[in-house]
């Protein structure tokens, strides 16, 4: 039997993942998804197929999973309003919001609620996604399963048993892509210095970031080996390699997702405030 998927919130996330379980084949009226725009949401309705309202109490009655898709700051306000739904419905809840505990949540929501934890992030917006999750000690293996099979139609999907570990995720993929979008920049603008016209240096810096990374997903190597591979001695690569290294590009990293991991702590203690 389908699960009966409710999506609080219809903004760019849940559109992805929601858009990509429907691609990848779930039924399209086993979807409902919430929101404060009436004409978004008769977008989305005719878009994909799906079943919208912007009555969240009406949108969890059926609900088997119940996916938090709002904003942190206003997810308190969100959760107190559903609390009498999900409280006789008991759905999986399902939270991508950043940096609110699972306990935080459930405490908003009754108590007592099967809660995953996911930090996705935003290259599921074209399939391509990665995603850490988190379970509390309610929520069974079957209801696992089902979040992963649901979350994987808009990329990969990683379980982590401890929820601390969450902000290494932030650092990781969460806020990843940024970096990822910072090198490819650097990439180009180093280009254009080196007399490049704008429009190859760009096409170039991309292109070779897409085949990069396509490479060190389908190799059977490490991404250490794949650069070795490529390193010939005394050449232009290695003269490259050698000037990263000696300029702290690993330091910089290690420093960079240091203070990422501890902006998210931060942020967590911050929004779960009374």
């Amino acid at each position: 039997m389908t699960s009966q998927v409710t999506f609080i919130g219809a903004g760019n996330m849940a559109s992805a993942i929601f858009g990509g379980m429907i691609e990848g084949g779930y039924p399209a009226a086993a979807i409902t998804a919430t929101g404060r725009d009436p004409q978004s949401l008769d977008a989305l309705a005719s878009r994909y197929g799906i079943q919208t309202t912007s009555d969240n109490d009406v949108a969890v009655e059926h609900a088997d999973v119940v996916v938090l898709a709002v904003k942190p700051q206003v997810m308190r306000e969100v959760c107190h309003e559903l609390r009498d739904s999900v409280q006789r419905q008991r759905p999986l809840i399902v939270s991508v919001a950043a940096g609110l505990s699972a306990e935080t949540l459930d405490n908003w929501l009754g108590g007592n609620m099967a809660v995953i934890r996911c930090m996705p992030n935003t290259p599921s917006l074209v399939g391509q996604g990665a995603a850490g999750l988190y379970a509390n000690a309610r929520v069974s293996e079957e209801q696992k399963r089902l979040a992963t099979s649901l979350l994987e139609t808009v990329g990969l999907v990683e379980w982590v048993a401890d929820e601390h570990l969450l902000e290494a995720v932030t650092a990781v993929s969460g806020s990843g892509p940024a970096y990822f979008f910072l090198i490819m920049e650097a990439l180009e603008d180093a280009g254009k210095k080196l007399g490049l016209p704008a429009d190859s240096a760009r096409r170039l810096a991309l292109q070779t970031a897409y085949g990069a990374a396509s490479m060190a997903r389908e190799s059977e190597f490490e991404p250490a080996e794949l650069r070795r591979r490529v390193t010939s001695p005394n050449g232009t690569t290695e003269r490259a390699i050698n000037s990263f290294e000696d300029d702290g590009l690993r330091q910089l990293f290690e420093h960079a997702t240091q203070a990422c991991a501890t902006r998210a702590r931060e942020l967590a203690d911050e929004l779960s405030r009374d």
